[in-house]
């Protein structure tokens, strides 16, 4: 395939980048402020040393225009919401005696005050801070970041864009703020807050901007029309203003829909569509207006969200149609890279073949620059690159690594029994109520403890060859040990292992499945300082020795109370994974809910009572559009069923999900089947069991009365009015008391005291309920 050069040079872009740094800078000198030992002098050096490398790459490798704004200490709302000032009430003193330590509050809260609700960003695993607004929000300018650090790009005499959350996307990801009315529209502020956008604009355009990117992924989502309307209307007032820079607004994660004519008629001067997730679909939608006579379309074609190469002549292609269909076409990623790791070259664990197939941050930004070239000069200008990538996908469809016959047949046999459990729920509980012996509101925790530097060290000294699998064991079983013993004093009432042995809840899984890899330098930002290596699905999955059973058994060993089995679900395996794209994901989810069921039932046969399948991920991974929501329900909730269908009645399942709105997906949570659900509550204060009642779940649940990613101390008193409020939707027989998620990023002082609060709260409202 040839294309002719565009008509005006295309250029290189992208919408963000990877925050942390190579080595996890940015994590390793926020959590050195948080502890003392960095001074927030120095904390603003090594932010500011790591924006100029960043910036400096992405001009090396021939970015043309570097994006600014998008770096953040702990999320890009947050600072939108400190740009807007619509900060809460409870966090202002904080805020202006100090900045820096008030953003951290409203991050994650202090011993006096609540932090900011945190939910996922869309159908990503990153999260974000809830901007909380009402009828009094008073909104006011402060664009000293976004200005601060676009002229630090001007002064390395880079091209720099800055990026900024739109505004209604940011009102649509609000929500009402503590004691307003549940009913109360963020929405109905965007009068209010367009003039403080304005003179952010005008702010930048002083500076020296000549185009700001506003993100308004929102509005690929299904939308009412006062909705559109509201978008219209920001951008017709924005788009209008005398003086101003000119005006980007980008739209990803899918396709932008009846957002499309409506931004396409807005006085602004470019749009930014993802034409990968949706690549067909905004096609189709940007004929259908006619284009964008005039303006700047910035097309989207790299995966900002997966890791695999790029299939260059495919996106040339689409490429090379747009180029009718707008003034001027640029090249990007799909969306910020913030959602992927930063280099793969770094990766000397990963077999060559297979390196070969992977694309990273830094080398995604080489595709788009290849890409830019051969748009605008001409393919033959790129044809060593269009010849080497021939090849690397060649590698990949012909590898045997993808394909295991074996599994592909377990897999198409399955039938629609083994999705089942073998008795309804009502016989399933009067038979785990007299297997457990369980009392009201049961205490439990969600299954980590503290991973403590002790435990990194050992598992760090593992790898090395400091101490041999004996030493380490060892190790793992005096932490299990200390874990059980402290569950038991304390006073729970099913026990955990709590996890020592494990690095993280789908990277330890996926280490001892076939069809994965591991990365040791694939670190993607999950929310403020935690980062994650999600594993790479590569090819066909199947589990070839027990991966848990040893561990859970020796716990039990050690108590006479139940010892959850911990196991992460095939959902969540798939979302917090970077997932094979050359099959559906319901196939391949059906391939790992097979692996995981031989570990429920290895774990039944060697005693196990309570087991928990987690699955977090499930709403997080449900389609932005209503319109797909079926079909992905559909096998994503067969897969959870597939993964414990085949157990005992009296052994009890679990499973567990965080930091989402799970009122989106209750009949999925229904459908699922399980015996008792844990959720995140606390932040939320307890919504999700008033959406539970609502739709006569008829389950055992636990909303969380204890917010573990503050490292606050809730009181017993805290936690009981929590309590309190989950026993107006929820009876005490289906009632769970425990926290809202893991505890492996807390320490042990503040786990201790919170476990000690939440048991004595549990008791306490025991008490108060009538007798039975």
């Amino acid at each position: 395939m040839t294309t002719r050069p565009a008509a005006a040079a295309a250029q290189a872009t992208v919408y963000g980048y990877p925050r942390q740094g190579p080595d996890r800078e940015l994590k390793k000198a926020i959590e050195g402020y948080w502890k003392g030992r960095v001074t927030a002098d120095a904390l603003r050096t090594t932010a500011a040393d790591l924006r100029r490398a960043n910036w400096q790459r992405l001009a090396g490798t021939g970015i043309d225009e570097v994006p600014t704004g998008d770096f953040s200490y702990y999320d890009h709302v947050l600072d939108t919401t400190v740009m807007v000032g619509a900060i809460p009430d409870r966090h202002r003193s904080a805020v202006e005696a100090d900045a820096l330590d008030g953003y951290f509050a409203m991050a994650r809260g202090t011993q006096d005050l609540a932090p900011l609700e945190m939910t996922k960003w869309f159908d990503t695993n990153y999260h974000y801070l809830v901007p909380e607004l009402g009828p009094s929000t008073a909104f006011t300018v402060d664009s000293t970041k976004q200005v601060a650090e676009f002229k630090e790009a001007l002064a390395l005499g880079l091209t720099a864009r800055p990026v900024l959350v739109g505004p209604v996307t940011y009102l649509l990801l609000a929500k009402p703020a503590p004691g307003v009315a549940a009913d109360f529209d963020p929405l109905t502020l965007l009068d209010r807050l367009l003039p403080v956008y304005a003179e952010v604009l005008a702010d930048l355009r002083a500076a020296g901007a000549e185009w700001v990117q506003f993100d308004e992924p929102a509005l690929v989502q299904d939308r009412t029309p006062a909705e559109l309307n509201a978008a219209a209307r920001a951008y017709r007032d924005l788009g209008t203003l005398t003086d101003r820079p000119k005006l980007l607004v980008a739209s990803y994660f899918g396709r932008l829909g009846e957002a499309l004519p409506v931004l396409a008629k807005a006085p602004v001067d470019g749009l930014a569509l993802d034409f990968t997730e949706a690549a067909a679909a905004n096609l189709d939608d940007l004929a259908a207006v006619g284009g964008l006579p005039g303006k700047r379309l910035v097309a989207g074609v790299v995966n900002g969200r997966n890791i695999w190469v790029n299939d260059l002549e495919k996106s040339l292609a689409t490429l090379a149609t747009l180029l009718g269909l707008a003034g001027r076409v640029d090249v990007s990623g799909s969306c910020s890279l913030l959602h992927v790791p930063l280099d793969s070259t770094l990766e000397r664990d990963i077999e060559p073949q297979i390196l070969r197939w992977l694309a990273f941050a830094r080398q995604k930004t080489a595709e788009i620059v290849t890409l830019a070239k051969g748009l605008a000069q001409g393919t033959d200008t790129i044809a060593a690159e269009l010849s080497a990538n021939r090849a690397d996908l060649a590698s990949r469809v012909n590898s045997p690594i993808t394909r295991d016959p074996a599994v592909r047949a377990r897999a198409a046999a399955v039938t629609e029994a083994d999705a089942r459990r073998s008795r309804p729920y009502a016989a399933r509980a009067a038979a785990q109520r007299a297997r457990l012996g369980l009392p009201l509101l049961p205490t439990t925790t969600i299954g980590s403890f503290p991973q403590t530097g002790e435990l990194r060290t050992a598992r760090a000294d593992l790898r090395a060859g400091r101490i041999d699998t004996v030493g380490y064991e060892e190790r793992i079983k005096a932490e299990i040990q200390e874990v059980i013993s402290f569950q038991e004093k304390t006073g729970l009432d099913v026990l955990v292992h709590g996890e020592a042995e494990r690095n993280d809840m789908v990277q330890y899984f996926a280490e001892q499945l076939t069809g994965y890899l591991a990365t040791r330098h694939g670190w993607v930002q999950s929310y403020g300082t935690r980062y994650v290596r999600p594993p790479i699905l590569a090819g066909d999955i199947s589990r070839p020795e027990p991966m848990t059973a040893r561990w859970t058994t020796y716990a039990q060993s050690l108590t006479s109370r139940p010892v959850k089995g911990m196991l992460t679900g095939p959902v969540t395996m798939l979302a917090w994974s970077f997932v094979r794209d050359d099959q559906p994901l319901g196939e391949t989810a059906r391939q790992v809910a097979l692996a995981l069921r031989d570990e429920v039932n290895d774990l039944e046969t060697a005693g196990t009572s309570v087991i928990q399948v987690d699955e977090p991920a499930l709403r997080e991974t449900l389609p932005l559009r209503a319109a797909d929501h079926a079909a992905y329900l559909a096998w994503a909730t067969e897969a959870f069923r597939l993964t414990t269908g085949g157990v005992r009645p009296d052994t009890q399942i679990h499973t567990h999900m965080c930091y989402a709105e799970f009122g989106d997906i209750v009949q999925a949570i229904d459908d699922l089947d399980a015996d008792v659900i844990s959720l995140e509550a606390a932040r939320s204060h307890m919504q999700v069991a008033r959406e539970l009642a609502a739709h006569g779940y008829p389950r055992e649940a636990g909303p969380g009365v204890y917010d573990i990613h503050s490292p606050r101390v809730p009181s017993a008193e805290e936690a009981a009015e929590l309590l309190r409020t989950g026993l107006k939707a929820i009876p005490a027989e289906r009632l769970w008391v425990n926290p809202d998620c893991g505890l492996k990023t807390r320490g042990w002082p503040e786990t201790r005291a919170s476990l000690e609060n939440l048991v004595t709260a549990a008791r306490t409202v025991r008490e108060e309920l009538p007798p039975s």
